[in-house]
Order: structure tokens, then C-alpha cells, then sequence
């Protein structure tokens, strides 16, 4: 193997030059120089190998058996040389690279499968690495340095949590927490929902650790209802709440997108709106590093331009 730094890539363009045609004044026309500074350069290329590429005379010029060893690998380190100067300047545009991406496990239920499909389709050379993930969990990803960008789950109106780290967010989603209970519950077909019967309900919900704001929000509607919730049980995922509700252990606040998730023995129900003033919501927000360049740049835009033409 050649070693690049042995000798200019300049020299190894012009050996090829005369290989290719085996004629000096030719060769020179080509790169568009005279033919005497590219025979010294020649002559002074096979001083610092010590040997000689060529054979010369006044009527021809032939490769010696050393010159046409070197043709075919030097070639080939010529391209790879120009592929990898063309693979750089598209990581720099963002049009080839990685995206390490976290994500909230309720946007799965929404647009989410649907802008990885069209950002794999529209940069086919951006690998994206995705990471399920809390809102908590990605915070501590970014502090590590392990997420680029990460969808985290919010109370509306406030920040999403991660502005100490210097990260910026791009609101993605805002909507209603609705009810999940189970089937036999009187709640699930109850013609009126009573608001003191529904707050003394046993409640399903995430630990405040993993979503403070939107746990305080919850909280926060009930207080102001003098009532204080019944915790049955805390479970991390939205999925695992909706099973829990199943079961029968309680009801839950769940995003409105995850009403998508049709779970045998959970109904979902939208607070009337005698009931929804001052109710919890949430959103969702596409977070990242402020200044952020190149892959992670380009999925900001997409999901940016996917918003606005929805």
C-alpha cells in the first residue's frame, strides 16, 4: 500500500497522466502545463522512490515493470482520496452522517413513523440510531453527549426541561389529556361525568421523575378541585399504564394520540367541556443543541417543514 504522505498527490496525478498516454508532451497538454516542469517532476518522483517508472527514448516512452505495478493502486488511491473529499463535504452539508434520536414512546402513536419513513426516503445517507426513552432518560443522554435530538413529552406552555443543558426545542404536538378506563368501569359509560366521582378514582400515572411537569399539571387540576389523587400504581410507559387500566387498577391521563392504541378492556374518554377549563395538556418537543449543523439540521428542517404543510 501506498503511503499518501510519502509523495503528493500532485505527482501521483501526473505519473498517471503519462502512463495513460505514454507520451510526455501529451501527458503535459493534459494537465494543462508545459512538458518541461512535468519531466523534472517525473524525474524527481522516481529519485524519491529510486526507481525508475519509465522508459525513455527519443522515438517512446514505456513503462519499466516498477511504473506498471504502481498504475492500478495508485489509481485506486487517487479516487479514494476524491470519494473521501466528497464524503466530507457531504457530512458538513448534513446529507450523509448519523442521528442518535430519542423518543417518547406516546409519539409513536402519531406522526413519528411517518417522518422517519419520508427523512429515510429523502436522505438515504443520514443512518438514523433511534433510543425509546423518558423525557428524563434523554435529559441525562444529552448530558452525556449519547443523543443528538430526542422527542420529549411536556406539560403545555412549559419548557421541556433540558434548557439548562443548552438545548433548544421545536414544539411538535398540543393536546388534551384524555381519560383511559377500564371497559366495566361506571365512568366508561356513565352518560355524565361527575368531577368529584372521577377524582376520588384510583389513579394510574407515570413517576413525577420522568415528567415533572406534566405530573405537577395532573396534580395540579386535582388540587384546585380540593380533591387529592389516589395513587394505585406508577408505570414508566404509556403502554404499560393503558394495560394497568385494563386490569382494572385505576384510570389514567393518558395523550390523546394514544387513544390510537386500541387495548381490549380500556375506553377512552375526552373530558366534556364543562370539565376541560384548566385541564392538564401536554406537548411534545423536538429537542436538540442550539447551533446544530449537518444531519441533525436537516431532520430539525424536515419535521419543520412537516409541520407547516400538515
Amino acid at each position: 500500500m501506498i503511503e499518501p504522505t510519502f509523495v503528493e498527490a500532485r505527482a501521483w496525478r501526473q505519473f498517471l497522466a503519462v502512463a495513460d498516454v505514454l507520451h510526455f508532451g501529451r501527458a503535459a497538454e493534459r494537465l494543462g502545463m508545459t512538458q518541461p516542469p512535468l519531466t523534472m517532476a517525473i524525474q524527481q518522483l522516481e529519485r524519491r522512490l529510486g526507481v525508475a517508472l519509465f522508459e525513455r527514448s527519443r522515438r517512446s516512452v514505456a513503462l519499466t515493470p516498477a511504473g506498471v505495478a504502481l498504475v492500478a493502486p495508485v489509481r485506486q488511491w487517487l479516487e479514494q482520496g476524491q470519494a473521501l473529499a466528497a464524503l466530507a463535504r457531504a457530512a458538513g452539508q448534513g446529507d450523509v452522517g448519523r442521528l442518535r434520536l430519542g423518543f417518547v414512546s406516546s409519539l409513536g402513536f402519531g406522526p413519528l413513523p411517518g417522518w422517519l419513513r419520508g427523512f429515510r426516503q429523502a436522505h438515504p445517507g443520514i443512518e438514523i440510531e433511534l433510543r425509546e426513552a423518558t423525557t428524563d432518560v434523554q435529559r441525562e443522554a444529552f448530558a452525556r453527549g449519547e443523543l443528538d435530538a430526542g422527542f420529549m413529552l411536556h406539560a403545555s406552555g412549559l419548557g421541556h426541561g433540558g434548557e439548562a443543558l443548552g438545548l433548544q426545542g421545536l414544539r411538535v404536538a398540543e393536546e388534551p389529556l384524555v381519560l383511559a378506563l377500564p371497559e366495566a368501569h361506571a365512568l366508561a359509560t356513565a352518560t355524565r361525568l361527575v368531577l368529584s366521582t372521577l377524582l376520588a378514582q384510583p389513579l394510574v400515572i407515570f413517576p413525577r421523575g420522568i415528567a415533572p411537569s406534566l405530573y405537577d399539571a395532573v396534580l395540579a387540576y386535582y388540587h384546585r378541585h380540593g380533591a387529592t389523587p389516589v395513587i394505585a400504581q406508577e408505570a414508566i410507559q404509556m403502554q404499560t399504564i393503558v394495560n394497568l387500566v385494563s386490569a382494572g387498577l385505576g384510570i389514567a391521563w393518558v395523550p390523546e394520540v394514544v387513544t390510537r392504541l386500541q387495548r381490549p378492556g380500556v375506553v377512552y374518554r375526552a373530558l366534556p367541556r364543562s370539565l376541560a377549563t384548566g385541564a392538564p395538556r401536554c406537548e411534545t418537543s423536538l429537542v436538540c443543541r442550539q447551533g446544530v449543523s449537518g444531519s441533525v439540521e436537516r431532520f430539525v428542517t424536515f419535521v419543520g417543514a412537516a409541520l407547516r404543510y400538515r
